[in-house]
């Protein structure tokens, strides 16, 4: 029989287990200590906000039964086996606060585009002209009902070359109740989506070759679509900015992550002006190019 413990307790118990477990974090988390957080909290059915400080009247100095340890000890094992995303274990991910379904179907959230759509930083890059939104490679949707709880007058679509993905999304719409909002679209990059769009949203899939072969397990579980983008990364990309000008508005910009690849990106469009915006990652993951830029680069490339 399992010795009485705290909450607090079975926490930190939980932290050094997987931290010596040798795990990956990024899905949600980016440490063993919130990881374990999470997981404990979740399977005993608490808010993850709980107060889990050493006050004396807290919520963490609460004494966890034999079985709720048992319990969590089979979510903390199941984790360390399979090195699944914690996200896939629990079937929840929180962007900006708000709480999204995901299973593998689709890659877990952590999109910083999440951020900029948050806290206004793309807003003076948008106006009256602003109605349609695009959020291509949508995966689960988060970033699609993110746009549409952030910009109450406009439209949105959330579009995947992925059934499944589209699947995902599907929960998650109808969850935030934005189906009278937000369309859904099967698409192989920009092909079935004529536009015109005002703003389009894109965390494409873009990890060079050399990182996809050295990827952790928690990484490996997720989709390859959503990830592979060719030996630079940047084969999706190539597409999108050559189909993109032909099928935005006239003052309509696209805002892409690139995540750690800036170095290749910069090589393939060396010519291209844009915009990087700062997120809590830094100034090099996302950026923001206009319409004009892109028509601009095309006339370039074709002389």
């Amino acid at each position: 029989m399992s010795a009485p413990t705290t909450l607090a307790a079975l926490v930190a118990q939980a932290a050094q287990q997987l931290q010596s477990a040798g795990l990956a974090f990024g899905h949600g988390t980016t440490n063993a200590q919130d990881e374990a957080a999470w997981l404990v909290l979740w399977r005993l059915g608490l808010a993850l906000d709980t107060d889990l400080s050493e006050a004396p009247d807290s919520e963490a100095q609460r004494l966890v039964s034999a079985d709720e340890q048992a319990a969590v000890a089979a979510l903390l094992e199941q984790r360390i086996h399979t090195r699944k995303p914690a996200a896939y274990l629990t079937q929840e991910a929180w962007l900006q606060g708000v709480p999204f379904y995901v299973d593998e179907r689709s890659i877990v959230p952590r999109s910083f585009i999440a951020e900029l759509l948050a806290d206004g930083s793309i807003d003076d890059f948008l106006g009256e002209h602003t109605h349609r939104v695009l959020d291509l490679c949508t995966g689960n949707g988060s970033l699609a009902v993110l746009a549409a709880m952030a910009y109450p007058d406009i439209e949105v679509t959330g579009a995947d070359i992925s059934p499944d993905a589209l699947a995902v999304a599907r929960i998650n719409v109808d969850k935030h109740d934005l189906e009278s909002r937000i369309t859904l679209q099967l698409s192989d990059g920009l092909s079935a989506l004529p536009g015109p769009w005002d703003l389009i949203l894109c965390n494409p899939p873009y990890v060079n070759a050399q990182s996809m072969s050295s990827l952790p397990a928690e990484y490996r579980a997720e989709p390859e679509l959503a990830l592979a983008g060719g030996t630079d990364g940047m084969d999706f990309i190539r597409q999108l900015l050559q189909d993109a000008p032909s099928r935005m508005g006239e003052h309509a910009v696209l805002v892409l992550e690139i995540g750690n690849e800036r170095e290749f990106f910069e090589a393939a469009f060396p010519t291209l002006p844009v915009f990087w915006l700062n997120t809590s990652a830094g100034e090099d993951q996302v950026l923001l190019v206009t319409r004009q830029a892109l028509t601009a680069q095309s006339r370039l490339t074709a002389q």
